[in-house]
């Protein structure tokens, strides 16, 4: 009797034992593209579907272009009335500000123009004056018209002589109210005419500078501006005040934002059109010449989207799941294209319409996948 008793608990032990054995974790499925999980791994999983929805996405149009300055904000130096450079201590890329003294001249007829604006300054106080009296002899008839009138042409003439005078010496940076006899100076000062910084120096000390030479480049910086080359098939689809992302080839992780100013209204004969951008925070280090490349936010369009986690991808293709059962999913090959804020357009979506699409967990069932192929 012991010995039938043994026998019938050693039965039920191995009965229960190749039950245990005979459990998978992962309930096997006829369909590879299939998962089947258990009550358990369903609950771990934390697994949440979603179906689509319809997203403002926008096409990104990748261009190049690079840093140019407006002709408005480059300005050529020269010096007026010619003249020998005395003094010139910048070198290219310094900064100069609005009145900086960029360069010294020297030249005998500084000296002449000075002197001629003292001496018809003079004559025109002893002019004025003489008009002045002839004028109250003639309402006497003490003294002719004739006279008189001559007198006022006198002034007129030298009123004439000084203005333009004045102007002489405004061009060579030369104040004529505060000139004097004792102030005459054979040098002047070449000012700055704008905040900015030197592209490039022409001339050397010593050397002379004729009216039409140019002395030194500057360059106002704070209308630098992105000009983008733009494809003639693409032009339609630029719009004044797109934003513009835009980086170097150096230094790609580094973003520059911009927003579109100027479209061109000509292509040229490369079949481009030129699209001006402005900064909205303008970076020193970008240098006018630099090449850049670009992403414009193209007009956004309704797309069926989904979450960024719903997609997942595998051997280089993009794949969902979809909720097939209680605890089954199958996984099924999607085609992805842009996305943003979180949202990814599903070009093909009309093959799921209506479905029950995993969102959080679709990655947990790619390794639960993965694994039962590899243990098969």
């Amino acid at each position: 009797m012991k010995n039938i008793l043994w026998l019938a608990a050693v039965a039920i032990m191995a009965a229960s034992c190749k039950q245990k054995e005979t459990t998978p974790e992962t309930t096997a499925s006829a369909n590879e593209n299939e998962v089947v999980l258990t009550d358990a791994q369903y609950k771990n999983a934390g697994i949440e579907t979603v179906k689509f929805t319809e997203k403002n996405i926008s096409t990104i149009l990748k261009v190049n272009g690079k840093i140019d300055v407006p002709p408005q904000n480059m300005v050529s130096v020269s010096a007026p009335m010619g003249g020998y450079v005395r003094k010139l201590n910048l070198l290219p890329g310094e900064p100069v500000h609005k009145g900086q003294v960029i360069a010294v001249l020297e030249d005998q007829q500084y000296v002449k123009l000075q002197q001629d604006y003292l001496v018809t300054k003079a004559k025109l106080q002893v002019a004025e004056q003489e008009y002045s009296r002839q004028r109250t002899l003639n309402e006497s008839k003490a003294a002719s018209d004739k006279i008189t009138e001559q007198a006022g042409a006198e002034v007129t003439g030298l009123r004439v002589t000084l203005k333009a005078l004045e102007e002489q010496l405004k061009l060579i940076s030369i104040n004529p109210a505060r000139l004097t006899a004792g102030s005459i100076s054979r040098s002047v000062n070449l000012l700055s005419p704008i905040n900015g910084f030197v592209t490039s120096v022409l001339v050397n000390t010593g050397k002379y500078a004729n009216p039409s030479d140019v002395l030194l480049e500057l360059i106002d910086p704070s209308d630098i501006h992105l000009n983008l080359n733009i494809f003639e098939k693409d032009a339609a689809h630029i719009k004044m005040g797109q934003n513009v992302i835009a980086y170097t080839n150096s230094n790609p992780t580094e973003k520059h934002m911009a927003n579109i100013v100027v479209i061109s209204k000509d292509v040229n004969a490369s079949g481009i059109v030129e699209v001006h951008c402005h900064f909205k925070k303008y970076d020193p280090k970008l240098l006018p010449g630099t090449y850049m490349n670009a992403e414009i936010e193209t007009t956004s369009s309704l797309s069926s989207s989904l979450p960024e986690d719903s997609i997942v991808t595998f051997e280089g293709k993009d794949y969902v799941f979809v909720k097939t059962g209680t605890r089954q999913f199958t996984i099924q090959p999607v085609t992805a294209g842009k996305t943003e804020n979180g949202f990814t357009e599903i070009k093909d979506a009309a093959s799921l319409s209506g479905k029950e699409i995993v969102g959080k967990g679709a990655y947990t069932l790619l390794m639960k996948m993965k694994n039962t192929a590899e243990e098969e």
